[in-house]
């Protein structure tokens, strides 16, 4: 059973964290985001992109035309590596035990911040790249090579590190790579998103913190005439477990969400559900609530239980310094029109998991047969390559400017505190 939590589309050890020791700098003022930081640098970003768009546009049909689900993404991996690579960037495949991850990282000068960058790879079962993610591939690669050219171009010391990120759609790669240190030297990590909507638009919001909990309920057979007294009823304790959560809903909040399937046989039956809250504090406490459901199935039927809990997926929460300077960008330079989002999307993804560890800036989404088409078009394509443009302007500053870092950082630190 496929289980894909991004319908567009936990908090890790403090060391997976960037160090907090920051030196006092000057407050920065609104006015100050709202100026474009070194037209210059755009243009250089500008040209970079233009002039590597025929090779992305190939990288990006490459990937499109070669769909693979979550963790098995070798022919991405295969291809995202060696264009890096000949890019002049080190690569490290099969990163921090992950068959299909990988990072690229290229540094210059001595010190400076380090940016992180993003790129999904896998596809959805049956629908390819419904989902977009030769897109959110070749714009993370996009952004890596831009801001390179302006380190180069302008003389500015730093690091990029761009990771490839396995199974989003599922399997929680990011939260593995987390988990596992992959974040952890990173000041900022960005990355986009495709999704529905006018063209030359963005949508900046948060999105869900999501988990799964796959249940199996274990009773044994009995001829259904002769002697059922003395059969077990799986189906029974599916059917109570369904009923229970279908009666706790009366009592969540809007924002809440629970969703389950059921498969069965005469003595067994197995339930995936999907528990999704706001927050991963709410997520939490539903969570609670939706166990005690199941529990309570299998005691009044005499099943015996099994319960997994599948990698928490976090809510997504935007960095506001960033949001608004990428918006400011898009704006000015592309003339682009920006909605910021109140109230969380209906989709989650284990990009949450890394806005919880660093200060991120992601753009939405959505899974159609239609989309699949949608994402391989010189259009699209061309739209990919102009969110690039901004974001890798966004992370330039981040590596150029001490004050605009620190203020990301603070308002980073500043959201954490909300539960």
């Amino acid at each position: 059973m496929h289980k894909s939590y991004c319908d567009f589309g936990i908090p890790t050890s403090k060391d997976a964290r960037y160090d907090e020791k920051l030196e006092p700098l000057p407050q920065y003022t609104l006015a100050d985001l709202e100026e474009i930081y070194k037209p210059e640098v755009i243009q250089t970003i500008d040209e970079a992109l233009d002039k590597l768009s025929p090779e992305l546009r190939k990288l990006s049909l490459d990937i499109h035309d070669h769909p693979e689900i979550g963790f098995q993404e070798k022919h991405a991996h295969a291809a995202l590596t060696a264009f890096m690579s000949a890019h002049g960037f080190t690569v490290t495949k099969h990163y921090l035990g992950l068959d299909t991850a990988w990072r690229a990282e290229w540094s210059t000068g001595t010190g400076g911040r380090t940016l992180g960058v993003n790129s999904e790879m896998d596809a959805l079962p049956g629908i390819g790249h419904a989902c977009g993610h030769n897109l959110i591939a070749i714009c993370g690669v996009g952004v890596a090579l831009a801001v390179k050219a302006a380190m180069e171009m302008h003389d500015v010391s730093g690091k990029i590190v761009l990771l490839g990120t396995p199974a989003e759609e599922g399997g929680a790669g990011k939260a593995i790579l987390i988990e596992r240190g992959g974040y952890k030297d990173m000041d900022v990590c960005l990355m986009s998103h495709p999704g529905p909507g006018p063209n030359h638009s963005i949508g900046i919001g948060p999105s869900l913190a999501v988990q799964s909990i796959e249940i199996e309920f274990f009773g044994h057979t009995a001829h259904a005439s002769a002697a059922p007294w003395e059969g077990v009823n799986a189906l029974d304790a599916a059917f109570l477990a369904y009923s229970n959560v279908a009666v706790l809903r009366q009592q969540i909040k809007p924002t809440h969400r629970v969703h389950g399937v059921i498969r069965v046989i005469p003595d067994y039956t197995k339930m995936l559900w999907l528990v999704r809250a706001p927050t991963y504090a709410e997520l939490e406490v539903l969570r609670e609530r939706v166990k005690a459901c199941f529990s309570a199935a299998a005691q009044a039927t005499g099943c015996r239980m099994t319960l997994a809990l599948g990698a928490a997926q976090f809510d997504l929460r935007q960095n506001s310094v960033l949001a608004h300077t990428y918006g400011k960008i898009m704006g000015a330079q592309y003339d682009w029109t920006t909605t910021m989002a109140e109230g969380a999307i209906g989709g989650s993804t284990d990009f949450g998991n890394v806005t919880y560890a660093i200060p991120t800036e992601p753009n939405g989404g959505n899974h159609t047969p239609g989309f699949t088409a949608s994402a391989r078009t010189k259009e699209a394509h061309e739209l990919c390559l102009t969110v690039a443009k901004g974001l890798a302007a966004l992370g330039f500053r981040v590596l150029d400017n001490e004050g605009f870092a620190s203020e990301v950082k603070k308002a980073w630190k500043k959201d954490m505190e909300k539960k």
